[in-house]
Parts: structure tokens; C-alpha cells; sequence
């Protein structure tokens, strides 16, 4: 049966950690992360610290290949790891081309789309440019190294991992955490394939300790019993001194998905999302987080961010336009985040029609004929469906060239073009989209 080591505090729950054993964190990373609101869970608070303040720990957080970028939702563990860089550590990013093959069952209502090696090698690509803007990769002691556990994964022997690996996991233990418990409360199937994920999540830690000498590993609250389960098989496997920390899984204060708006995913890579739309989803922050999010997503001061955090009215417009330029600054450049601001202020103060808004190209053959509102609506990616720009026409929030459009069968042609020759399509005050004919 697999038992918890020595120094693992099973369990604790958002706000336990006390403020008073958080201010007391001698490590600079520590207190970084519990100043800017990071911690939700520490398996051994006091070992942890103090493994920080006396030398360069090396810690990972691991990161599956499901799509081509990873999205806002992950700047969290991003953060993590640049702030765990700056402090003087060395961060781990794991790329999971293996662990990819099977896909994290936790808290899912169904089973993953299982991808293709081929699949997973692309999306991977894509994944390692998001890295680049927040962390210094190379050979120092501080340098932040990337590694892909297919790298061991795929050359697993089946039966020698099953005795040298899985007897050290119970099935009943396995069966009782959360992220299974919910699958099967609700009668969902749970495959096996799924049920080895943390397994092999658990021995990803125990290879990345005796390859790189890994303390810690470090995820989101829905990856605690994972991350504990290679606490234990490290005690077991190797007797080492293994340890966990998670962040808040965080929503908006509304209760919104953080990654996610009304139009889809908010990408971090420039090409699935232009920069300018990635600033207003900052931009459009909802009042009550503002504060909050600067201390996770930028690295201003903390006496800035209380400044900005107090305002209140109409001012607190300001903090949000300081908060989605700091966030863009931080992956697309100073420049485009500038860019960015400046073009929201023509759009929204000045009313102008500025270039660099986000625009879709059309044939002009076809805007000749004429393109239904409905389908050209979709393809600025401004709805996901034809019933979904509908919805929008009739609940009156859609304009075409700054007009109210209220005809769902209205026809888009070359006489809407506009004098630098293009058609704005607007969805609300907020979001806008040029059309070019070519």
C-alpha cells in the first residue's frame, strides 16, 4: 500500500496556509509567490523554505501537447516558473510528448481525444515558442531547461515497469482521490488507459529527480494527489525528500474560466491570436480581479500594484489599460503591446478606424456576389456559428462600417467597402474586425 513520507500534509485546504506562516518564508522565492498570491497547497511548508533559502533548487512544471499553444490559462504556471528563474532556481518546463498519448483524465467529464505522435510533435513546436519571452533557457546553474518525457516514456518495458513502478501504488488509494472519485460518482467511464496517467505523471518525478536532481514539482490545485503520488514513489523508489506546491485554479470574479472568452481560447501564440486581442481580453478585465491579476500576471511592484489596485470609478479603466499592456509587454514585446493600447484608444476614443485592428481577408469575387452577414460574421471569427451571429443581429449588439445592423439576411457586397477599403465588422462596443477584399 502506498503510504504518504515523511513531511507531506495531506489535504489542506484554500486559506490554511496562514498569512503569518506565509510572511515568515526566509526564501525569496517563497515570499514572492505568497506575497503575490501563488500558493494554494504546500506539502512540507518549513523543508520547502529552507531548501530554498540554502541552495539552487531545480523544479518543473509539466505541460501536455493538446493543442498547437497553450492559453492564458497557463500564464499562471508560466509565472511560476519565471518567477522561480528570477529568484536565482532553476525552472523545468516538461513537455508531455508521452504522457500526450493518453491525456489527463482529472476532473474530466469524459476521455480525451487521444492525438497522433504526429499530432503531438506539431502541437509541441508551437508549445516550446511560448516559453521564450519569460524564461532564459541554457546550460548555467540557473538556466531553464525543457525536457520531454517521451524522452523515457516511450521506452518503457511494460512488465519491468509494472513490478519496479506500479507495485508501489494501491488501487483503493488511487480509486479515492477527487479527480477519479467525481469520474465515477457521476457513473462516467474512467479507461484504463486514463487510469495510468498518474502513474506515469508520478514517475515523471522520480526520472526528472535523478536526471536533473528535481525537488519539486509544481501545478495547478487539480494536480495534487498526482504531484503526492510522486512525492511517495520518490520516498520509495529513490528515499528521497520530494516536494509539491499548487496554485488556485482560478476563475473571474463572475466565475468565468480564466483562458477562456466568449469567442474561444485566448492564445499566447501571435498567430492563433494577434496581440491586439489578447490586450483587450486584459483590458477587459472585470473590475474585482484587477488587483489580483497584477500580482500574478506582471511583475510590478507590489506598492504599484496597491496604488492601482485602490482606484476606483472611472479610474480603475486606467489600472485595466496598465494591466493588459504590462501582460501583452510580457509575451508579445513592449512594441506591440504598445501598439495595442494605442490602437484600442483610436478605436474607442477617437472613433477612428485604426489599421492594426484584427482583420480577415475575403475574395473580391465573392464580395462581388454578395457574402451573407451570418456566414462573414463566422469568418471573422466573431461568431462560432451562423445561429450564434443570428442571436447576436436580433439581441441588437452587431454593426456594419459603425451601423446598426437589425436584417440577419442582410447581404455584404463591394459597396460596403469603405474608403481604405475594407468593411468593419463590430460585435458589441469591444470587439472589432476588418474584412479586405483580395
Amino acid at each position: 500500500m502506498l503510504n504518504a513520507p515523511l513531511h507531506v500534509t495531506l489535504g489542506r485546504m484554500p486559506g490554511e496556509l496562514r498569512e503569518e506562516k506565509m510572511s515568515a518564508f526566509k526564501s525569496d522565492f517563497l515570499r514572492v509567490m505568497s506575497e503575490r498570491g501563488f500558493i494554494h497547497q504546500i506539502s512540507d511548508e518549513t523543508g520547502l523554505d529552507q531548501l530554498f533559502a540554502k541552495e539552487t533548487v531545480s523544479a518543473y512544471i509539466g505541460f501536455d501537447a493538446t493543442a498547437k499553444s497553450l492559453h492564458a490559462g497557463s500564464l499562471i504556471q508560466i509565472m511560476m516558473l519565471h518567477w522561480l528563474q528570477q529568484t536565482g532556481h532553476r525552472p523545468i518546463a516538461l513537455m508531455g510528448g508521452g504522457t500526450s498519448m493518453i491525456g489527463d483524465p482529472s476532473f474530466k467529464d469524459e476521455a480525451r481525444k487521444l492525438l497522433t505522435p504526429e499530432d503531438i510533435e506539431n502541437n509541441l513546436a508551437g508549445i516550446r515558442r511560448n516559453f521564450a519571452p519569460y524564461l532564459k533557457f541554457g546550460s548555467g546553474a540557473g538556466d531553464a531547461i525543457m525536457v520531454n518525457n517521451a524522452d523515457w516514456l516511450m521506452e518503457i518495458n511494460y512488465v519491468n515497469f509494472l513490478r519496479d513502478v506500479g507495485r508501489h501504488f494501491s488501487v483503493n488509494r488511487m480509486l479515492a482521490f477527487d479527480s477519479v472519485k467525481l469520474r465515477l460518482d457521476r457513473e462516467q467511464s474512467l479507461s484504463f488507459l486514463e487510469f495510468n496517467y498518474m502513474i506515469l505523471q508520478a514517475y515523471d518525478f522520480v526520472e526528472l529527480y535523478k536526471r536533473f536532481g528535481c525537488r519539486l514539482q509544481m501545478g495547478g490545485s487539480d494536480q495534487w494527489g498526482n504531484i503526492v503520488n510522486g512525492i511517495d514513489l520518490g520516498h520509495r523508489m529513490e528515499n528521497a525528500q520530494l516536494y509539491a506546491m499548487t496554485t488556485p485554479l482560478l476563475t473571474t470574479s463572475s466565475g468565468a474560466k480564466m483562458g477562456k472568452s466568449a469567442s474561444g481560447a485566448v492564445w499566447l501564440d501571435a498567430d492563433m491570436l494577434s496581440p491586439y486581442e489578447f490586450w483587450q481580453y486584459w483590458r477587459n478585465t472585470e473590475d474585482a480581479d484587477v488587483g489580483r491579476f497584477l500580482k500574478l500576471y506582471t511583475t510590478l511592484p507590489l506598492d504599484e500594484v496597491a496604488r492601482l489596485e485602490k482606484l476606483g470609478g472611472s479610474e480603475i479603466n486606467e489600472a485595466k489599460k496598465i494591466l493588459a499592456t504590462e501582460i501583452t509587454a510580457m509575451l508579445h514585446g513592449r512594441e506591440a503591446a504598445e501598439t495595442a493600447s494605442e490602437t484600442a484608444r483610436k478605436t474607442f476614443e477617437e472613433g477612428a478606424l485604426a489599421d492594426t485592428l484584427p482583420s480577415v481577408e475575403v475574395a473580391r469575387a465573392d464580395l462581388q456576389a454578395g457574402i451573407g452577414m451570418l456566414s462573414l460574421f463566422v469568418t471573422a471569427g466573431l461568431a462560432g456559428s451562423n445561429s450564434e451571429a443570428r442571436r447576436h443581429i436580433q439581441g441588437g449588439a452587431v454593426r456594419l462600417n459603425d451601423q446598426p445592423v437589425a436584417d440577419d439576411r442582410r447581404v455584404v457586397t463591394l459597396e460596403d467597402l469603405g474608403a481604405e477599403g475594407v468593411v468593419k465588422l463590430s460585435l458589441g462596443r469591444k470587439k472589432h474586425v476588418l474584412v479586405r477584399a483580395v
